[in-house]
């Protein structure tokens, strides 16, 4: 069944004539269109009435109230809200805006990406609350009725309380690692008085000469003169031990939730991992971690963002490491080196997709949403806002959160964008990286824009940034003028508008990355004004040549067996080192494994057919036995032998050193033969 659409005025704020919203929604192939002027107000029970089947709806203000209507009519089988409003029809160019309306609502009635499989937490609620005393206990007695908590105290400056109602221990050097539901905290207890051990009896207290215990059961060591009265009358209970600081006792447990309320950092990367909450001394930020963390029991999902195809990840080979950008570009520390490959942590992976976009090969891609659904996507909107009649497109990638909402807040200021930008929500604007964009110019798009807000880490920018500067790179090359990618903390809109390739490409963008950069390179520049074949990269580039010193390599093909692409080759018939450009992810493998310093990276974009087949970087002459003439070597790899091992002592008879030059069997006839062995200095 087609999709219904229903479009609202907003009280005739996006339009004063609905005929304009019925004119875009036909633009996007719509065949049941439903127009209202208050769809959330008196026109309720009219828009209740008309639904029926598939819906997509144009407000995302009131989608409680209008979901609700619509879970209460049996003829609704699925609904979709989205954005026409502060996307489209608050704007000063709000009278333009039919071609980007059109795409909106074709976009909306796109059939839902493919689910990805889901990651599993589980958690029985047992929450660890680290911090003073008098910060923790307050907040443990709030979650004790919700969950199970415990109380690791940094400080002991508050009085225990008289039931035992959790445990409470003290600790320092305190270290967390793990996720929601499978945390581990370690600490040492320094302090003399186990907390978990002590019946809180007041015999220490009371007999204490000094008066350096007191009801937080803590011995303060500036008061203390090691008299050990408190460690006699503590008797079998045993809480008391002068020798736990000496010997630094170090202790562990597992937790599924934790509370830091200290200022010690136990993550430090950008974002920490789910179920761990570090509100710092914000009172607001400190109730809204105790009404979530309430909520931790059970079992939890989330989709897991990427898949990983080790062999042909480039991060090492042999020991020797290549590629890692990845690893330097995730701000959750889910991704680790494990040998030559890389290990990703799905339970730490939060989606940003940043790994997938830097990384050359495409061994790791996103798949919440897939490529291929970020290009259908991208081509539906501008193929339907162009059949519009809408020119010169500019294409705003923004997550859709914070992004979503900074738009959102542009629109309600009378600053709305204008009738020629597209705004797309994505989850997080680094899952889309050289292939999107270079499929948004190949599909018309003038210009792209990425839009950043302040809750992204750093490192993502710089990233994007790198990537964008590839990608202007290349069109700038090709003549497509003023066409650029901007990654920026702001939407900006005065830029100039680039130059749209000619003709729109018709594929479809897929989830194999370098596959994909190949057609868009073709389409690119088969529509250039300026064809170029031959485009210099900045050094990181993923395309490039290696440059091989003939001189300096002996063909021992050591870089062909480091090369996880495939790029570089040996030939079985002759003794040739070949290479294949197109394959080429700069990650500098081979460079690194040669053990004649003979290559050298040299990052470039070749569109000639020649890219992708294989050439000769380097031949050897081959040596046959001085006696027999059987193959013996390259002439590169027996002349180095020869030159390393002259002038050492089992060499120093020039016949020894010549019979270098021979196979095995007629080294063993000359050694034992009569004939005169050959006299490596008579040879030419």
């Amino acid at each position: 069944m087609p999709r219904q659409v229903h479009l609202c005025s907003c009280n005739r704020t996006i339009t004063k004539d609905a005929n304009s919203l019925v004119e875009a929604a036909k633009f996007a192939g719509a065949s049941d269109v439903k127009t209202y002027d208050a769809m959330c107000q008196h026109e309720l029970e009219k828009f209740g009435g008309n639904l029926d089947g598939d819906a997509v709806i144009a407000c995302t203000q009131e989608s409680r109230l209008l979901g609700d209507t619509a879970s209460d009519s049996p003829k609704v089988s699925a609904i979709r809200f989205f954005n026409v409003r502060e996307k489209a029809g608050w704007s000063k160019e709000a009278s333009f805006a039919t071609p980007k309306i059109a795409a909106l609502i074709a976009e909306a009635m796109l059939p839902e990406p493919e689910p990805t499989t889901q990651v599993s937490y589980q958690s029985a609620g047992q929450t660890l609350i680290i911090g003073s005393l008098k910060d923790a206990l307050p907040i443990a007695d709030a979650l004790k009725e919700s969950v199970n908590v415990s109380v690791l105290a940094t400080n002991a400056d508050a009085e225990l309380p008289m039931m035992r109602e959790y445990p409470i221990v003290s600790g320092a050097r305190i270290s967390v690692k793990g996720w929601l539901g499978a945390f581990e905290a370690s600490w040492s207890q320094d302090n003399p008085i186990d907390l978990d051990a002590c019946t809180r009896c007041n015999a220490c207290v009371k007999a204490c000469p000094e008066g350096a215990i007191d009801l937080s059961y803590q011995i303060d060591f500036d008061k203390c003169k090691s008299h050990r009265t408190c460690a006699s009358v503590c008797g079998e209970a045993n809480a008391i031990d002068f020798s736990r600081a000496a010997n630094v006792a170090r202790r562990s447990a597992k937790f599924d939730v934790v509370l830091n309320l200290s200022e010690e950092k136990f993550f430090t990367q950008h974002q920490p991992p789910q179920g761990y909450f570090a509100p710092g001394a914000d009172p607001v930020a400190r109730i809204k971690a105790i009404a979530e963390i309430a909520t931790l029991k059970g079992e939890f999902e989330k989709p897991k963002f990427f898949n990983y195809k080790s062999n042909i990840c480039a991060h090492s080979r042999n020991k020797k490491t290549g590629c890692t950008q990845c690893i330097d570009v995730c701000s959750t520390k889910a991704i680790a080196p494990k040998g030559d490959h890389i290990e990703v942590t799905p339970q730490l992976c939060m989606g940003c997709g940043a790994c997938t976009t830097v990384c050359p090969s495409g061994a790791l891609t996103y798949v919440y949403p897939r490529v291929s659904d970020l290009g259908s996507r991208i081509k539906t909107l501008l193929r339907t806002y162009a059949s519009a009649g809408g020119r010169d497109p500019v294409v705003l990638f923004h997550d859709e959160t914070g992004g979503t909402r900074e738009l959102a807040n542009l629109a309600r200021r009378g600053d709305g964008l204008p009738a020629h930008v597209i705004p797309m929500a994505v989850h997080h604007p680094s899952a889309a990286g050289l292939d999107v964009w270079l499929g948004a110019f190949a599909y018309g798009a003038v210009n792209v824009q990425v839009l950043l807000t302040d809750e992204i880490a750093p490192e993502y920018g710089s990233a994007l940034r790198a990537q964008a500067v590839v990608a202007n790179t290349i069109l700038a090359a090709l003549g497509y003028q003023d066409s650029r990618v901007s990654v920026d903390h702001e939407a900006i809109f005065t830029s100039p508008r680039g130059l749209a390739v000619r003709e729109a490409a018709t594929f479809n963008l897929t989830n194999d990355k370098r596959g994909t950069l190949d057609a868009l390179f073709e389409h690119l520049l088969k529509h250039a004004p300026t064809p170029k074949q031959l485009i210099p990269l900045v050094t990181g580039s993923p395309y490039g040549e290696i440059k091989v010193s003939a001189d300096k390599c002996t063909m021992c093909l050591a870089c062909v067996g480091a090369c996880p692409e495939g790029a570089l080759a040996d030939n079985p018939e002759k003794p040739q080192l070949r290479f294949i450009e197109a394959k080429c992810v700069q990650c500098g493998l081979c460079e690194k494994t040669c053990p004649e310093s003979a290559i050298t990276l040299s990052p470039q974009l070749n569109l000639a057919p020649e890219a992708k087949k294989p050439r000769v970087l380097n031949e050897a002459e081959i040596l046959g036995c001085t006696r027999c003439g059987k193959p013996l070597g390259t002439k590169q790899i027996v002349e180095s032998m020869i030159g390393k091992l002259t002038g050492h002592s089992m060499f120093a008879d020039p016949k020894a050193l010549g019979r270098l030059r021979m196979c095995a069997d007629c080294r063993v006839i000359d050694l034992y033969s009569d004939e005169k062995p050959l006299d490596i200095r008579n040879i030419p």
